[in-house]
């Protein structure tokens, strides 16, 4: 059973959702902007443990409660991890009021037919069994859309909702994540296929059957409000794509069923230089900005 008072958060209240679920790929990339160059590590064990004290960090920091960032999605890593000897899941959900979410693809396959699908996850059921242990109450997972193919589209939601069944299965609910590239040359074509598609399935869904959807900001404002409104969709959030964090807040706020997930955006200003006041300061600000965007709609 999904936990009823989580899901009461996540389907109503309002704010956002932190993404603090890069993973081996993109850590180091993280790592730099927040002043750790590669240099600075040796191995994976010590550039993980750098990457879960920045994430320790930010999740105690103040302004990082229930009030405004409603969820966050953890890498396999950090469900693992502690802050002050406490499991992060129930750390966030006990201490901070904030839902936590857990990222379980493996990464993505070669473009083919302009996307990328999911890697296979043999150890999926495993890795949910594990994840309902700790607390979590949902589930992440990625797919990659460069062009406007809609043999490809077809295949990237289909894979994303097959895989939903089985996290459905566990008690959890998947977040549905098949994102657009913003420097696709036919970004709203692909954003025309996509909402179809998507849609299809949703009316598949056997009664009971919930998921959240993750998008890139769409290019005409509130395209995606059918998809937001659907009986089956819990939330519709969206991803900042590479968008800067103004840009992203600015497109955000143009679309009113839908609320952030952001994650460079989110730690763009964090520097592990800054004391902890500065650190603090930096990243209240940035809350508000995205919880403004996500709640407050042009």
């Amino acid at each position: 059973m999904v936990d009823a008072k989580m899901l009461d958060k996540i389907s109503s209240a309002p704010g956002f959702i932190a993404a603090l679920d890069q993973s081996g790929g993109s850590t180091p990339g993280a790592l730099r902007l927040y002043g750790i160059a590669d240099t600075d590590y040796q191995g994976d064990a010590d550039m993980y443990r750098l990457m879960h004290a920045m994430r320790v960090r930010i999740v105690k920091a103040p302004a990082f409660t229930g009030e405004k960032v409603i969820g966050a999605i953890l890498f396999e890593r950090t469900m693992d991890g502690d802050v002050d000897g406490e499991a992060v899941p129930s750390y966030l959900w006990e201490k901070r009021g904030v839902v936590p979410f857990l990222k379980v693809d493996k990464g993505l396959e070669a473009e083919d037919n302009g996307v990328q699908l999911m890697k296979p996850m043999p150890e999926l059921d495993a890795l949910l069994s594990r994840g309902r242990e700790k607390g979590i109450f949902g589930t992440k997972m990625r797919s990659v859309i460069a062009h406007a193919d809609k043999a490809g589209i077809a295949a990237v939601v289909k894979q994303q909702f097959e895989i939903a069944h089985q996290i459905i299965g566990h008690g959890l609910v998947p977040i549905i994540e098949p994102e657009i590239l913003i420097k696709s040359p036919t970004k709203q074509e692909a954003e025309a296929i996509l909402r179809d598609e998507i849609a299809a399935h949703l009316d598949k869904l056997p009664a009971g059957e919930n998921v959240m959807l993750k998008v890139t900001i769409p290019t005409v404002a509130d395209f995606y409000a059918p998809l937001a409104a659907h009986k089956s969709v819990v939330r519709l959030v969206a991803l900042s794509g590479g968008y800067s964090r103004t840009d992203a807040c600015e497109k955000l706020s143009h679309n009113p069923g839908m609320i952030a997930s952001f994650s460079r955006a989110l730690t763009e200003n964090l520097r592990v230089t800054m004391s902890d006041a500065e650190f603090d300061a930096s990243l209240a600000e940035t809350i508000n900005e995205i919880y403004a965007a996500s709640v407050n709609k042009a």
